[in-house]
């Protein structure tokens, strides 16, 4: 095994991630897992898959994100990470993943704005008189 890699999505953020033999660093565009996420939440979020299946120091992770917010970007890097995992060893790590939605593409995105009305859905006051 040299490298697996695996795309992750949610909400605008896009996350690229890179899995390898090692010791289990984390590392989020050049810099540590908890210099990238200081929350404690979101960075646990983002391990939750090489936890279920007690795999988190085995691997080291090189990941590129882009787009959205925090929690939108942990969600596409722990969807990466899922399907990475499920690239290196289909038969006992998917099911396992599959049971926890890790494995689920969460497809909704914030909807357009239409022209003649204040957001996507809200429109302008109503003046009869």
């Amino acid at each position: 095994m040299e490298r697996v890699n695996a795309v992750g999505r949610r909400k605008t953020a896009v996350a690229r991630v890179y899995l390898m033999k090692g010791i289990g660093n984390v590392t989020i565009n050049r810099r540590q897992l908890l210099d990238y996420f200081p929350v404690k939440e979101i960075s646990l979020m983002v391990k939750q898959p090489l936890e279920i299946l007690k795999i988190s120091d085995q691997f080291d992770l090189n990941i590129n994100v882009s787009g959205g917010g925090l929690r939108g970007q942990a969600e596409a890097i722990r969807l990466g990470i899922a399907r990475a995992l499920c690239k290196l060893d289909l038969e006992n790590n998917r099911p396992l993943l599959k049971k926890e939605g890790f494995l689920t593409r969460d497809a909704r995105i914030v909807e357009r704005k239409k022209y003649g009305r204040k957001k996507a859905r809200k429109k302008f006051q109503f003046t009869k008189r």
